[in-house]
């Protein structure tokens, strides 16, 4: 294979001031381990668990106020148990490099509703310690849930820090999410408090969630609290039949002095519950630990070059686990903007002006932002100073050489420029950055330490510069505890490991050469992923099917080989011929309302039959594998369809869409 172009090698002074060198150098100071090259780092990393693992808790002085008997108490997957006996709190560890600078900038806040604010480190652990005192106050304990909806702001950092300082377990939605896809994820979780903010303002215009939060209260039926974020013109809280207040004001909770304490758990406490969806079925509610996360996000600050000197950006909802990073950014101590406006309005220039103007050091965003950028021929680099900008990230979805070469061109030439790509399943990264090496374009740099990432054939053998599915053969301490409601644990079996037994699948096409550099091709199964936000399918069939128009519906998303993603919907009409404009319409407002307008499809289809197994499944990755090009005598064995020939029409479907 052709060896991509050197777009960029770091200076011996990047490479040796990288927080990767430093950890490199104690290592051979403290343990004796030196390694020739990042490769044998690697390998040594992902055999000896413990030796690795140990190092990462004593390189970033991790506090535990009681230590572990041992590292792996079990070595399988699923099921490790990682350090049996040890005791600490996330939010302590995350909050404690801060608190050596109370005075130095914590959080700025670009936010359309609010304008701009910022918060010191003082203020931050402030505002935590009064709010995680109401909760307190509230009932709220080890183990109960406090869900939100709330937007990238400061809101839902202080909310998630003084949650989980209580041992209690966050989960969150951002309010672009319909409220059918909000109760299909809370519902699951019993919340005993809910934080919102019922209205925002995007592109310049208000939107007002004031119903659909209503019937999400109303929902949930083992809410005892609600806490709203009021914004400037908001309407007062409902109020109940007795004339009293159903909420509690935001502002009230977080001006009352008290002290800043953390409940010490278990290293697999539940810290907080996200969402992957499967294909089937409702969202798989994923539960992560507090020392699980604590591990994975300091290992993962090698990777992005963080320390407390780093101004950290990530464009982010507050839906997408890029959300949870920007706390992997504070637990080193550096300051991070939070980005909450549109990034197209009034034009694609906005957040690369507040890059400059904050001199953010580190940025990141999905591969579509800058796709989009590239399209539209802007070229920040010639209209603002990013003299402090250093390193730039990118992830969502694979990023082509064209995106490449557009950063390089548009945006700066001496930039570290790290893709990274790995999922809300485990919230870390499989592969990802080393500033220590030179950026080749379109290839991600290196497997990230501890991660023992590999590229399979259908058979389970290893394959190199070869397309594989994306797999991992050893345990991660942030793989998920469980799901939610998984009592015997078959769901999360059937998520991750049942085509490999004990070792996680992860439903990535990768190919990776022998330096350990890597290209992702896409999602290998039938996850929508649209811009770096994953769902399953399920939840647009529940939204369209509703409609009385529609009598059955496919959907994939077609993501593969470096092209733009387009998603198709097909569906088959009550009244066959009667697909137009306005029932297109009716089909998008249902699935905005109901899900998000970011699942809206690229195309509509009337079809006549959606093709099935004998057993009644939709055969999504079948129609999915056919659209991007495979060949239909093997993909898809029509002696095992209810209706063989319902896969015709998606022949002819790829054909005139020119989609091979």
């Amino acid at each position: 294979m052709t060896t991509p172009d050197v777009l960029w090698t770091p200076t011996n002074a990047r490479a040796e001031q990288s927080q990767l060198a430093q950890y490199q150098r104690w290592l051979k100071q403290t343990t004796g381990a030196e390694f020739a090259d990042y490769n044998a780092l690697w390998n040594w990393s992902t055999t000896d668990l413990d030796g690795f693992w140990t190092s990462i808790c004593d390189f970033f002085e991790l506090k535990f106020s009681q230590k572990a008997t041992k590292v792996l108490g079990r070595r399988q997957m699923p099921g490790a148990e990682w350090f049996p006996g040890a005791k600490l709190n996330w939010a302590e560890n995350i909050l404690s490099k801060g608190l050596e600078t109370p005075e130095k900038q914590a959080l700025i806040i670009e936010s359309e509703t609010t304008g701009r604010s910022e918060l010191s480190w003082k203020e931050l652990t402030d505002q935590v310690s009064s709010l995680a005192n109401h909760l307190r106050a509230m009932g709220v304990g080890q183990g109960d849930r406090v869900a939100a909806v709330l937007p990238n702001t400061e809101c839902a950092i202080i909310a998630c820090l003084a949650t989980t300082s209580l041992g209690a377990i966050w989960s969150l939605c951002s309010p672009d999410m319909g409220k059918v896809a909000i109760l299909d994820r809370f519902r699951q979780i019993e919340p005993k408090v809910m934080i919102y903010q019922d209205r925002y303002k995007h592109g310049g215009k208000w939107i007002d969630k004031s119903q659909e939060i209503s019937e999400v209260v109303a929902g949930l039926s083992t809410l005892a609290h609600q806490v709203e974020v009021s914004t400037e013109g908001n309407p007062s809280s409902e109020l109940d039949s007795r004339g009293k207040s159903t909420s509690t004001d935001w502002q009230s909770l977080l001006k009352t002095p008290a002290e800043l304490t953390f409940t010490q758990v278990d290293f697999d406490h539940p810290l907080w519950i996200v969402y992957s969806s499967g294909t089937t079925g409702n969202p798989k509610p994923i539960v992560h630990g507090h020392g699980g996360i604590l591990l994975e996000g300091s290992k993962q600050s090698l990777h992005l070059d963080l320390n407390p000197d780093s101004r950290f950006c990530w464009l982010t909802s507050s839906g997408w686990v890029m959300w949870n990073v920007q706390l992997v950014a504070l637990g080193q101590g550096a300051t991070v903007m939070l980005y909450d406006r549109a990034p197209n309005y009034p034009d694609l220039l906005d957040i690369w002006r507040r890059v400059a103007d904050e001199k953010i050091t580190y940025f990141g965003a999905g591969a579509a932002f800058f796709s989009a950028c590239a399209k539209a021929a802007i070229q920040p680099g010639a209209q603002f100073d990013f003299a402090d900008l250093t390193s730039l990230g990118s992830t969502g979805s694979p990023m082509t050489s064209d995106g490449y070469a557009w950063i390089y061109g548009a945006v700066k030439q001496d930039l570290w420029l790290a893709p990274i790509s790995g999922g809300t399943d485990f919230c870390g990264a499989f592969v990802g950055g080393n500033v220590m090496m030179p950026v080749r374009a379109g290839e991600m740099q290196a497997r990230a330490l501890g991660n023992a990432v590999r590229a399979f054939d259908p058979e389970g053998n290893e394959l190199i510069d070869e397309v594989g599915e994306l797999v991992c053969t050893e345990p991660l301490p942030s793989m998920p505890l469980f799901l939610w409601g998984d009592e015997d644990g078959s769901r999360l079996h059937e998520s991750y490991f049942d085509t490999y037994p004990g070792i996680w699948r992860h439903g990535d096409w990768i190919s990776i050469n022998a330096e350990g550099g890597s290209v992702i091709y896409g999602r290998s199964d039938a996850t929508i992923n649209r811009r770096g936000l994953r769902l399953g399918s399920s939840e647009i069939y529940q939204a369209v099917e509703a409609l009385e128009e529609i009598q059955d519906s496919l959907v994939v998303d077609l993501e593969f080989l470096g092209k733009a993603s387009f998603m198709p919907l097909f569906v088959v009409l009550t009244e066959p011929g009667k697909l137009d404009d306005a029932l297109r319409e009716k089909i998008k407002m249902a699935i905005r309302n109901a899900v998000s307008a970011r699942f809206v499809p690229d195309d509509i289809v009337e079809i006549k039959d959606v093709p099935r197994t004998l057993s009644g499944k939709k055969l999504e990755v079948p129609v999915k594998k056919l659209l991007l090009g495979g060949d239909p005598s093997k993909i898809v064995n029509r002696d095992s369809m209810v209706n063989p020939s319902s896969f015709d029409p998606f022949m002819v479907y790829a054909e005139t869409r020119n989609l091979n």
